[in-house]
């Protein structure tokens, strides 16, 4: 499953620079993009155990400082191409068919670009310079679905994105506003995904308790390295 979830997050990152206009190239090994990649997104990432430096270094732009590897099996050492670990994460995997628990807020799909721009401002909390990060060629893209929260006075409570690669969704991007419950995003954007189908992601640190809280199971360790220059 690890692997699925592997390329159901490139896929992702993949929509998300086709988006800016900078689609990037899988090969066999890694998916890279000759191009920087917009904010909070990799410049390559491992598709394989096998992958080495130079399937991930020698398609991307190191030329500017602030280029970046998702490491996806946290088996590569970039140190001495004068890299840092930035951070590791957990892959997460929750099997089909598990019970989605109740939420008490209205959760759908978004449609237009002025929801998909209160969305963004809601997941920056406020930064609008962050919030244009997500354009609206996204909601153009068959395999991405944004997804959003709404309380009783219509205000957004959370979000996240939900990809879909064939056999597995993919959440990215999740969050909760204003002080909302986690827990209460997983199940909400869960209950949007289709019947039968394996969820995937990966999380870190606080954000990971709240995705166990409702079914995911740890799968492996990512490493994400960035540019030391930086």
């Amino acid at each position: 499953m690890i692997t699925e979830a592997v390329r159901n997050n490139a896929e992702w990152c993949e929509a998300m620079c086709r988006a800016h206009g900078r689609p990037g190239a899988f090969g066999p090994h890694a998916w890279t993009n000759a191009r920087r990649t917009p904010l909070y997104y990799p410049d390559a990432v491992t598709l394989t155990a096998d992958a080495s430096v130079r399937d991930v270094l020698d398609g991307i732009d190191r030329k500017a400082p602030g280029a970046s590897v998702k490491d996806s099996f946290a088996r590569l050492d970039l140190t001495g191409e004068g890299f840092r670990t930035l951070f590791d994460a957990q892959w997460i995997h929750r099997p089909a068919g598990l019970p989605v628990p109740a939420v008490d807020t209205r959760w759908q799909a978004v449609r237009t670009a002025e929801e998909l721009a209160a969305w963004a401002l809601a997941w920056s909390g406020g930064d609008a310079d962050e919030a244009a990060l997500f354009r609206a060629e996204l909601l153009t893209d068959p395999a991405t679905t944004v997804v959003a929260g709404y309380g009783a006075d219509g205000r957004i409570t959370g979000g996240a994105v939900l990809s879909d690669s064939g056999r597995v969704t993919g959440v990215s991007n999740l969050f909760a506003a204003d002080g909302a419950d986690p827990a209460e995003a997983w199940a909400g954007c869960l209950g949007l995904v289709p019947d039968g189908r394996p969820v995937v992601g990966y999380e870190s640190g606080d954000d990971l308790p709240p995705a166990l809280a409702v079914g995911f199971e740890e799968i492996g360790t990512l490493r994400v390295w960035l540019d030391a220059g930086a």
